[in-house]
């Protein structure tokens, strides 16, 4: 998603994903998980994305606009078989100000069993264990300040990082108030220098990002 959306973090290298911890323990990370990894097990997934930070209910819709008056929509779409696992389809359509269509993507997400959620693929662009891309994690079960993960690693083609800097940040959005939030800085290693930061909310998910990747803020959502 790039709205999802992804500090130098730490790179975990392996071939399992839930269990099992990495032979080389990183200063910060996420315990337990081997971050990417090239061929995520099925039999540690859930069926659904519920992890309360990332939420990603059938049907559900967000709508964020941009500063120059565009719209980006997300919707959960479905389910589709990705890499052995069922993962949660999930479209992004971006849109100018005059409301042409300007991209249109869909991403894939898997939840594993200790609530981390996944991102397992970009349709048309990689998928995990193809052509040496990797799963990464766009949200731990449990976000801590410092954690840093990829969030995706397919070679010169997708390469972005995640880094968890607050757990109370507060932000004024149009479409509420918010605090108690997940705050985090993405970066890209095809982009170095670039960053953004994203802001995620308790049973909402994504509601603003700020930065060179551009500025997105929720102004409505659908629930599913």
């Amino acid at each position: 998603m790039r709205l999802p959306l992804t500090l130098s973090a730490v790179v975990l290298l392996g071939t399992g994903c839930g269990v099992g911890a990495p032979s080389t323990a990183p200063p910060a990370g996420i315990d337990g998980l081997v971050v990417p990894t090239p061929r995520p097990d099925p039999a540690d997934f859930v069926d659904g994305v519920d992890n309360p930070w990332f939420p990603l209910a059938p049907g559900s819709e967000w709508t964020y606009e941009t500063p120059d008056g565009g719209t980006v929509v997300v919707a959960v779409t479905g389910t589709e078989p990705v890499a052995g696992i069922g993962a949660t389809a999930v479209a992004t359509t971006e849109r100018g100000a005059g409301g042409r269509t300007v991209e249109e993507s869909t991403a894939w997400y898997a939840q594993d069993r200790e609530g981390n959620v996944w991102l397992l693929g970009e349709e048309g662009t990689w998928v995990a264990g193809e052509a040496g891309a990797q799963a990464g994690v766009v949200m731990p079960a449990t976000p801590r300040v410092g954690d840093g993960f990829a969030q995706e690693l397919a070679p010169g083609v997708a390469e972005d990082e995640r880094r968890v800097l607050s757990l109370d940040a507060q932000r004024t959005t149009s479409y509420d108030v918010l605090d108690s939030l997940v705050q985090v800085e993405d970066t890209s290693g095809l982009e170095p220098g670039v960053t953004s930061e994203a802001f995620f909310a308790r049973g909402i998910g994504l509601v603003l990002r700020e930065g060179q990747e551009g500025d997105l803020e929720l102004v409505d959502l659908t629930r599913g």
